[in-house]
């Protein structure tokens, strides 16, 4: 492709707003330019690697022995509501009606319109299994899109969702679109962690993310020092936390403890170790028709996991309890504990972090003003839900080696998961099995973002420069940039060794256009095409310059061995990529 006849308008100016570095070099190296808030349009460049990932994940999908299809962009809400998610995934889900006051919604993931064409078809457990995929837009209409395409409005995802006869063979199935996912990932040159996740709006009983490391990512991964273990910090799991200290022995009493509103202060007042107290959060939770405070208790040297809360209370959302609400409930914020807490609020959200279970030598709220309760026991209660709803903290202990705990920040670019009969049952679609009984279909369904992957590769690939990408998706492998296109020499060996080298379907960008040398290269560097010749003054010796981008390291090739030294660099280090 010769670049003057190509679209890529490039700028040197930063843009307003951007903060990664994904974001700011895609628009100023002419990759996609924004349309509205959190929709973009793709320019060619961009469109070439979009097409690139996209092959490589139809591939290993095909492979898999899925079948792709597409499904309709706008979805008919009644299907969601059959689901009853309609109202589970909140103001991010775009609804709209048609000139016929039919509702739709702009799907943000398929699961109700995949389940809607297979229970008209598939009604029996012969046609099972059956894997289905799309790669297609999807919208989401998130509240502050921001960092580009990483959390973008409208983006494309590869979705796919497969029916089952049992629970085995859909576990069959998770653990070979795992495997199946790491080839991808692999193939796309990404540097990736698999982890536990929490499985959100989507639902179901269990599910993996898929991580892209990388210091500018906003999702937190938990990993072990010694063993393979990784989490999301919202799925995260740890050992029981070590006693720090001797245990303030006492037996229980009410102590006056005047103006000790705070975990802090409480522990300094007593002279221990915050881990003897009992830390009360105070939330409401938002359910589609009520609201309701609810009250998770934790160790003091612990905090609340809003995600694994959420969890606990089955709410669509929580939100913090103001002062005058605890107020009305006949609390006292800094004064809150577990004794008779049900009967002051009649509260049937009331959770304690599994840490505490039958914890002896406590230190709580006495629910009364400027008074708290020592020597508690809390093996002496009877009926309290212990539930995983503290924050993993680095330094905490592995459950499964008892190695230490640490933090990693990453970009999520798949999710699959293990949906059981989440959809299928209440969306009534069932088949009948060997014994001509009527079954729910068992799901799985497998998520990964491709226009995430294009950004988190950048952000895991980049310089100072600009963008270094990864041979297998760069938009193209190799520019060649004509130092002086007013040397007529220098045009012509640059034209035959681009005609020689896109003989060998190698794919060639052809930099000829009228401008400086300095702003030709400053392009090539910022777009991240992985190698470049130039082909300038050096002629006169017989010689062309060879420039790796990842590198940034020059070699000086005589122009009779060009083609020959090319072919076999791209051979010895891209032999796996199909354009050779």
């Amino acid at each position: 492709m010769r670049y003057s006849r190509f679209f890529a308008p490039t700028r040197k100016d930063v843009p307003k707003d951007v903060a990664l570095k994904s974001h700011e070099y895609l628009i100023r190296a002419g990759y996609i330019r924004q349309l509205g808030s959190g929709v973009y349009s793709f320019l060619p460049l961009a469109k070439r690697v979009l097409d690139k990932i996209r092959a490589i994940v139809k591939d290993e999908m095909d492979k898999m022995g899925a079948l792709e299809v597409m499904l309709g962009f706008v979805t008919p809400s009644v299907l969601w509501e059959e689901s009853g998610r309609i109202h589970k995934y909140g103001e991010e889900l775009l609804r709209f009606k048609d000139r016929k006051e039919a509702e739709f919604v702009l799907g943000p993931t398929h699961e109700e319109a995949a389940v809607a064409m297979v229970r008209a078809s598939v009604k029996s457990y012969k046609q099972l299994p059956l894997h289905i995929y799309q790669i297609h837009l999807k919208f989401r209409d998130e509240i502050r899109p921001r960092f580009g395409l990483i959390r973008a409005r409208e983006f494309v995802m590869k979705d796919g969702y497969s029916f089952h006869k049992d629970k085995a063979d859909l576990l069959r199935e998770f653990a070979a679109m795992e495997n199946c996912y790491r080839t991808i990932f692999t193939r796309l040159g990404l540097e990736f962690r698999v982890v536990e996740a929490d499985s959100g709006a989507i639902g179901g009983s269990g599910s993996k993310e898929f991580m892209v490391l990388t210091e500018s990512g906003e999702d937190t991964l938990v990993l072990c020092q010694n063993c393979d273990y990784a989490a999301n910090i919202e799925a995260a799991k740890r050992a029981k936390l070590p006693i720090p200290s001797v245990p303030p022995e006492a037996a229980f009493a009410k102590f006056h403890t005047p103006n000790i509103a705070t975990i802090e202060a409480l522990a300094a007042f007593f002279k221990i170790d915050s881990y003897f107290t009992i830390k009360a959060v105070v939330k409401k939770a938002i359910f589609e028709k009520t609201e309701s405070l609810a009250f998770f208790f934790l160790r003091g040297c612990d905090n609340l996991d809003e995600t694994k809360a959420l969890n606990a209370t089955d709410a669509l959302n929580l939100v913090d309890a103001s002062a005058d609400e605890i107020a009305a409930a006949g609390l006292f914020a800094g004064f809150i504990g577990p004794y008779a807490l049900k009967h002051i609020t009649h509260s049937e959200l009331i959770f304690f972090d599994s840490d505490l279970l039958d914890a002896t030598n406590l230190i709580c709220g006495a629910n009364e003003r400027d008074y708290h309760f020592v020597g508690v026991d809390l093996s002496s209660f009877e009926g309290l839900a212990y539930r995983d709803i503290a924050q993993i903290q680095e330094g905490n202990t592995c459950v499964h080696c008892g190695g230490r705990l640490f933090y990693k920040k990453s970009i999520e670019v798949g999710h699959i998961f293990q949906l059981g009969t989440r959809y299928s049952e209440p969306l009534g679609a069932s088949f009948l099995d060997e014994n001509a009984q009527a079954q729910f279909f068992e799901m799985g369904c497998y998520g990964l973002g491709i226009t995430r992957i294009l950004a988190a590769s950048i952000e895991q690939h980049h310089d100072d420069k600009g963008i270094v990408w990864n041979p297998q998706i760069a938009p193209f492998m190799l520019c060649i940039i004509v130092s002086n296109i007013k040397d007529s020499e220098q045009m012509r060996i640059a034209g035959e060794l681009y005609a020689a080298l896109c003989a060998l379907r190698i794919e060639v960008f052809f930099d000829e256009r009228e401008e400086r040398f300095g702003a030709k290269m400053a392009d090539f560097e910022l777009g991240g095409i992985p190698f470049a010749l130039i082909v300038g003054k050096g002629i006169v010796e017989g010689n062309v310059e060879w420039i790796v981008r990842k590198s940034n390291s020059r070699d000086v090739i005589p122009i009779a061995k060009v083609v020959e030294y090319v072919q076999s660099t791209f051979n010895h280090a891209f032999s796996h990529l199909s354009t050779l």
